[in-house]
């Protein structure tokens, strides 16, 4: 998001912040994914109310009458922060809404102090699916009722992670929002590192890193980045050689595939 939407995401961030600590984190969440998914199927709804023309009161008084005997009050006082907030466009204003939904789930995980296991079930849970085509398959099939899909992740994952891992996975398969699977797991993944205030760097390595070597590296990008680092490792044996880095949109790449692969390009060039 930019100019006016990201002022607008900052104000509804810090109004929620100041609302979870009397609220039920974990209710909160879930209730803000169904608004979600609300704003997702109403499209008249969504543009409505994120037109600018229209008043913020107005917005307000229809949230509260929409939601009013439905939710919990914190969510009505989020989803109306959200609405009377200024947004660029209608899709602005529902990924605030889906990134309210994920901090309240993540903030049940706050406490406890487990945002970083929370990322690790994420990334883990991730690269189980890429690797398990028949899984992928089953999960991410047209077609399947929505019902059906959430039973069979509760089915994998029950009793093995806790609820907030579970509300995260069930919402990146069974309302994916455009994304595919793994960029739903790993969206969710970079708002819980954000939530956490720090990065998340995916490193791709031929062999596993030893606890020392993970330690080092995560003092040299927080160096670099000014922000502290959460390590997902990916075990890759395709990189021969080498580290492949990615943090956000950059790539740092150390493998020694990927230096054969720029050979190979400036060979053809």
């Amino acid at each position: 998001m930019r100019g006016v939407s990201r002022a607008s995401l900052d104000e509804v961030t810090r109004r929620l912040d100041a609302l979870l600590p009397s609220a039920n984190a974990a209710t909160l969440g879930h209730e803000l994914f169904e608004v979600v998914a609300l704003l997702e199927q109403e499209h008249s709804l969504r543009r409505w109310l994120a037109d600018q023309a229209n008043a913020a009161e107005s917005k307000s008084g229809l949230i509260g009458h929409l939601l009013e005997s439905k939710v919990s009050p914190a969510t009505v006082l989020v989803v109306s922060d959200i609405v009377q907030a200024r947004w660029s466009n209608a899709r602005d204003l529902v990924d605030a809404a889906e990134r309210t939904a994920v901090y309240a789930t993540a903030a049940a995980a706050e406490g406890d102090q487990r945002l970083g296991e929370l990322e690790d079930d994420l990334f883990r849970f991730g690269r189980i699916v890429a690797a398990e085509p028949e899984l992928r398959a089953a999960l991410t099939a047209e077609g399947v009722a929505v019902e059906h899909k959430r039973t069979l992740v509760e089915n994998l994952l029950s009793g093995k992670v806790d609820a907030a891992t579970l509300c995260l996975v069930t919402e990146a398969v069974t309302r994916p929002r455009g994304r595919t699977l793994e960029q739903g797991l790993d969206h969710f993944g970079q708002l819980v590192a954000e939530r956490a205030k720090r990065y998340v760097a995916v490193v791709r390595t031929a062999v596993p890193l030893s606890e020392a070597q993970q330690t080092r590296l995560e003092a040299v990008l927080t160096r670099v980045y000014g922000r502290a680092i959460h390590l997902n490792i990916e075990i890759a044996p395709e990189v021969v050689g080498g580290l492949s880095i990615r943090v956000g949109d950059e790539v740092i790449d150390g493998t020694v595939a990927g230096r054969i692969a720029e050979v190979r390009r400036r060979l053809a060039g």
